[in-house]
């Protein structure tokens, strides 16, 4: 077999199998795998609305096996495939639902994969269970795993926190379907693909595990939400999608993709990286003297300053942060972000800044 050379299918969709390409390719060579798995719903006859109208279902040849055991078989091969190129400190996503993620991810651990989160995407718009015999299935599952418990695997938790308006992101994700302009269409106004993942999800998946110009591995392309998102977020992608419609589409919808090009606009935040500053270090370079008073952003609250780097606020003392909880009856708080000092103008400056320039001194930080 003719080894595939990476760097040479970069930003492109192969129309073939993808364990044939798997195995094919470069060992340890892609930073991050998404994988939209045959979810195998065996879903047998057509399901009706109340009306008698035809519900959109997934009956395509390739989300049907003869049987579980078959399944799984080939869960396995494929799972075998993605860990051979996947580098050691990468980490790969894959999605479910009930029908197939639980023996997902037995395979998963069997191969040695280590598991780092499921996470619940809670489908803010589900489709009804028209039946009434059943609870509405609001929810799939994505399993995130690396290949070994050591692996050093990217988490862009700063990043994580930002895009959740800097509280920790949690394993629930509410996100609703792809709709609208974003679905993918055949000529005659259908789907042209039953299961579209939405790139709010694949935003989310891209931006937490990987890095600007990392390598985005996905064997079942589909329409191709995962090489839309990772264009525009300027990682490189490559799709494998055995329907040549589906490729059509997805390089069509990948074509008109403008990609950021702001270096700017590209970075987020790293801040567990910084090395860490106390707050004692901006009082001993005189950058804020002790009996200087800290405001919050409206001056509702305020502290003084003490020779000791510590804070006395209105009802408790302590650091920064405790006394910034304080006045919040809070259970936390990030102190540098919450107190301000008046600069000689009596304009309010938040005291970050002067962390910044402690640490640029300190460390040669920027």
């Amino acid at each position: 077999m003719v080894e595939i050379i990476t760097k040479k299918i970069l930003n492109s969709i192969i129309n073939d199998d993808c364990i044939k390409i798997m195995n094919s390719m470069e060992e340890n060579s892609v930073d991050l795998i998404f994988a939209d798995p045959p979810y195998n719903l065996q879903l047998g006859e057509k399901l009706t609305r109340p009306d008698n109208t035809e519900v959109s279902g997934v009956y395509e040849e390739w989300d049907s096996f003869e049987s579980l055991s078959e399944y799984d078989a080939y869960t396995k091969k494929w799972l075998e495939a993605a860990r051979r190129v996947l580098k050691d400190d990468g980490s790969i996503w894959v999605i479910g639902s009930y029908h197939n993620i639980f023996r997902v991810g037995y395979i998963l651990q069997d191969l040695g994969f280590w598991i780092l989160n499921d996470i619940v995407w809670n489908k803010v718009n589900p489709m009804p269970n028209f039946k009434g015999t059943r609870f509405t299935n609001a929810h799939e599952t994505l399993i995130w795993a690396v290949k070994n418990p050591k692996a050093k695997y990217t988490f862009n938790y700063e990043a994580m926190k930002a895009l959740n308006e800097d509280t920790q992101m949690r394993s629930t994700w509410e996100i609703p379907l792809c709709t609208g302009k974003e679905r993918l269409k055949n000529e005659d106004g259908t789907k042209l693909h039953p299961t579209q993942k939405p790139e709010a999800l694949l935003y989310r998946v891209i931006m937490a595990s990987s890095k600007v110009g990392d390598v985005v591995l996905d064997p079942f392309f589909g329409t191709g939400t995962t090489g839309a998102v990772a264009k525009k977020l300027n990682r490189n992608f490559i799709g494998i999608e055995r329907d040549l419609t589906y490729v059509k589409g997805a390089q069509e919808r990948i074509d008109a993709v403008k990609p950021i090009i702001n270096e700017e606009a590209l970075e987020y935040s790293c801040k567990r990286k910084q090395p860490r500053v106390p707050f004692g270090a901006v009082v001993e370079r005189g950058l804020l003297v002790p009996g200087t008073k800290l405001y919050d952003s409206s001056r509702k609250h305020q502290a003084v300053i003490r020779s000791d780097g510590s804070v006395k606020g209105e009802e408790v003392e302590g650091s920064i942060h405790q006394v910034g909880a304080a006045a919040q009856k809070a259970a936390a708080c990030n102190g540098w972000v919450y107190w301000y000092y008046e600069d000689e103008n009596h304009n309010l400056k938040c005291i970050d800044e002067l962390r910044n320039l402690v640490r640029a001194e300190m460390y040669g930080a920027e």
